[in-house]
């Protein structure tokens, strides 16, 4: 209804605050395709006020992150995702491990004894935080998986089974907890010690 009422007076800019957030689930996933398709057929300027993450990387041409009423980011929903500038944004756009620690230099950084490289080199400050994607964490394995660098010993804590995807959280030797989404078939027991590798392209430091 909202539709018809709407794109019948042929307006130069729609506004939609909130339009999916009355919707069960897979009426909601339904309707992000069919609102990015009108988009794509008549050519609205459109603006979109959501919380959702998955509404804003459907619809969007270009998603602005705020925080408290000013902008935090604004780019494509791969800018945003990818190279996210803060920690509000990396939490945000995608599920994200936030690891805090001290800079060492404008590539690495001491997180509580485990020394990381950060891909982007983007560490300024003394105290920095760094952001790794859940399922960014590679090679996680029982054994060690060979590389030399960003590479830590870790117990599994614990386990859940998501369908499409399983996470593990697992504790690094400093107390630090870490979620690692891996293919549904890779199970670790629970008790387990296990190694995990953070690729250090996919270690993104964070403005503070």
């Amino acid at each position: 209804m909202w539709r018809s009422r709407a794109l019948i007076v042929e307006p130069e800019t729609l506004l939609l605050d909130e339009p999916l957030s009355n919707l069960d689930a897979n009426l909601r996933e339904e309707m992000r395709f069919e609102l990015r398709r009108l988009h794509d057929t008549y050519r609205y300027t459109t603006i979109y006020v959501t919380h959702g993450q998955a509404e804003a990387m459907t619809t969007a041409d270009r998603i602005i992150v705020m925080n408290g009423g000013r902008i935090e980011q604004a780019g494509t929903p791969e800018d945003d995702y990818q190279q996210p500038q803060s920690e509000f944004v990396a939490r945000f756009i995608g599920g994200t491990n936030i690891l805090r620690g001290r800079r060492l230099d404008a590539e690495h950084a001491d997180i509580l004894g485990f020394t990381l490289r950060c891909g982007n080199g983007a560490l300024q400050d003394p105290a920095c935080a760094i952001s790794v994607r859940y399922h960014d964490a590679q090679r996680f394995t029982t054994v060690p998986p060979g590389e030399t660098e960003n590479v830590a010993p870790v117990h599994v804590i614990r386990q859940i089974f998501l369908g499409s995807a399983r996470d593990h959280f697992v504790e690094l030797a400093s107390g630090l907890t870490l979620r690692v989404t891996t293919p549904p078939e890779l199970f670790l027991v629970p008790g387990r010690e296990a190694w995990v590798y953070l690729p250090p392209q996919c270690c993104r430091g964070l403005r503070s």
